[in-house]
């Protein structure tokens, strides 16, 4: 057997070992996700069904993965609920304002919840919410948001579990509102981004 065939094995051998190691250690970055379910997400209802129509994100409620930096940065306005991502589009349609909602009261306490398939070093998390007198028949924008958050959760670069909930008094409010989830990953540029229909009874 030569030298030249030892070596070459060698180097083939180590390159596989290299990206089996790079993938490892990369893997949880990239495939950091999650979502709303409390209350139930747009992107969630897609997934079990409720609403039909919803494209790609029927498949992966948690991959509404956008850059991060909320509200200077991050998606644009029109695509809120997308986090800016084309394929997931169907998410910034808001249907005539007939979304399924959640029936919740002004001033409740209520469980605010996510659903983390992936956990990754964390920022924080933050809650918005419509502003009184906001149009549901248009896409969420900037404008149409408190753009003070009702809760901020920090994290400190902590990983969730793979539940999370935050309790918050929910702000005073009538009629159907959107309530805007952000979770802000700490070691990249990414947030992810839910929308989440209520109705104030």
């Amino acid at each position: 057997m030569s030298l030249k065939f030892l070596v070459r094995t060698a180097t083939v051998t180590f390159g596989i070992f290299l990206a089996t190691v790079m993938t490892l250690i990369l893997a949880p970055a990239a495939q950091a996700h999650g979502y709303t379910n409390s209350p139930t997400s747009r992107a969630l209802f897609c997934q079990q069904g409720v609403v039909s129509n919803c494209g790609q994100i029927q498949w992966e409620p948690q991959s509404v993965e956008g850059p991060k930096g909320f509200p200077t940065a991050g998606p644009a306005d029109g695509k809120l609920c997308s986090g800016s991502v084309g394929r997931f589009a169907e998410l910034d349609d808001p249907r005539g304002g007939n979304w399924p909602k959640t029936n919740v009261q002004s001033g409740q306490s209520y469980q605010l919840s996510w659903r983390i398939t992936v956990p990754h070093a964390t920022a924080d998390f933050k809650y918005y919410i419509t502003k009184p007198g906001w149009n549901p028949s248009q896409p969420l924008t900037r404008a149409s948001l408190d753009l003070n958050p009702f809760l901020s959760v920090p994290f400190a670069g902590a990983r969730p579990g793979s539940q999370v909930s935050h309790s918050a008094n929910l702000p005073p409010r009538t009629g159907h509102h959107v309530i805007f989830a952000v979770w802000t990953i700490a070691d990249t540029g990414n947030a992810f981004y839910q929308c989440s229909d209520v109705n104030f009874g």
